[in-house]
């Protein structure tokens, strides 16, 4: 039975490595160094998709790492980050997502308390 302490350190290394997988260039590393097809390493991927439920992802700083969890769980998606220029296509269009979400969100007028006694 683990300790309080191994459960800790396991939540802790979960924790870190779901959110590694936000860096396409990660995943392009992981790619090209076969762990793709270790038919172990996908179920584990599988086995981490318990992030996704909000007791869990409430703790991830990058939360677009579910997303490409989510990415992994599909053979063709796995296969194809073998290619750098996947890898950077995908990082490029995290990007112009980011920039676009920012920008949207500067458009938004966060009313003022103040306003409605006017």
């Amino acid at each position: 039975m683990a300790s309080k302490e191994d459960e800790r350190k396991r939540f802790e290394v979960e924790l870190e490595f779901v959110q590694c997988l936000s860096n396409p260039h990660y995943l392009n590393f992981l790619a090209q160094r076969g762990y793709f097809e270790d038919q172990a390493f996908v179920n584990y991927l599988e086995y981490l998709l318990y992030w996704k439920e909000p007791s869990y992802a409430k703790f991830l700083k990058y939360p677009q790492c579910l997303m490409f969890l989510e990415l992994l769980q599909y053979e063709k998606f796995r296969k194809e980050l073998v290619n750098p220029g996947c890898a950077k296509f995908v990082d490029e269009q995290q990007l112009l997502h980011w920039q676009y979400y920012s920008y949207k969100r500067r458009q938004v007028k966060v009313p003022h308390p103040d306003d409605h006694a006017r």
